[in-house]
């Protein structure tokens, strides 16, 4: 997991609100209503359920509290504004307490369709309202919970069953495929590319074969896992994941897809 930033975080006041530019503002209206536009197209009825119950403003920045209340009353979830990309530990610690880590900066209109980091359009955007669903919510929770009792070398095994369902995971809904995580949800270029692109391989979603996959952030991914449903999400929930995840540090990682770089995970 990254933990160095090239933009700089917004502190919150002491009333826990941040104050953006108007410049701020005019990205997130400027990336909104086209990638809601495509959601409507491309992600799962489990995504766009949620975002119509967020009700989130196009033409402004939310605040992590007004994000919080509509959670809150959905699955107890709350988001809070942190002050950098964190580490392993405190983002499972997070996700253990049911509270979501949204960085506080936005990219910039030359990063308007990919960015390498997390910002606070794929957080609220992406993420929120996968959290308003009581199974992903469930999921998120569990996922926190590993991540807070496994050995520090398996947070980067466990990092990849979050990578591949929560941020790029893709689902069958009546017949066809969809996009579920959040990193392909506020991603213009990468969710048409998940859902129609010859380049991409889809493939069933296998837990073995998930925690042995490697991925890089700065590229489309080669290869995407569908889930089968919900379902099959949430029976992770009451499956041995570390001991999945020890059965495949043993097995060895599958060759990549793509090209060696530095910056893998």
């Amino acid at each position: 997991m990254k933990t160095s930033s090239r933009y700089q975080a917004h502190k919150p006041n002491a009333q826990g609100l941040i104050s953006y530019s108007a410049e701020e503002h005019s990205v997130w209206q400027t990336l909104f209503s086209p990638q809601q536009a495509q959601a409507k197209q491309y992600c799962s009825q489990v995504f766009n359920n949620g975002l119509a119950r967020l009700a989130l403003d196009p033409a402004r920045i939310p605040q992590c509290a007004e994000v919080s209340q509509h959670l809150q009353q959905a699955t107890g979830w709350s988001v809070t504004p942190v002050p950098a990309l964190i580490g392993f530990d405190r983002f499972y610690q997070l996700l253990s307490s049911r509270i979501f880590p949204a960085a506080s900066f936005i990219r910039s209109r030359e990063e308007l369709e990919y960015l390498q980091e997390p910002d606070i359009f794929h957080e609220i955007f992406g993420h929120t309202p996968l959290l308003a669903n009581p199974d992903i919510a469930e999921f998120s929770h569990h996922i926190g919970v590993l991540g807070s009792q496994a050995r520090p070398e398996d947070h980067v095994w466990l990092a990849r069953l979050y990578w591949f369902t929560v941020e790029f995971g893709l689902i069958r809904e009546n017949g066809q495929i969809k996009a579920l995580g959040a990193g392909l949800a506020s991603s213009a270029s990468e969710l048409p590319y998940a859902i129609e692109s010859p380049q991409a391989r889809r493939q069933p979603f296998d837990l073995l074969d998930v925690l042995r996959t490697p991925y890089r952030i700065d590229i489309h991914q080669p290869l995407y896992f569908v889930l089968e449903g919900l379902d099959q999400l949430l029976e992770l929930t009451r499956t041995d994941v570390l001991g999945a995840i020890h059965h495949a540090r043993a097995l060895g990682l599958h060759a990549p897809l793509f090209a060696p770089k530095t910056a893998l995970n």
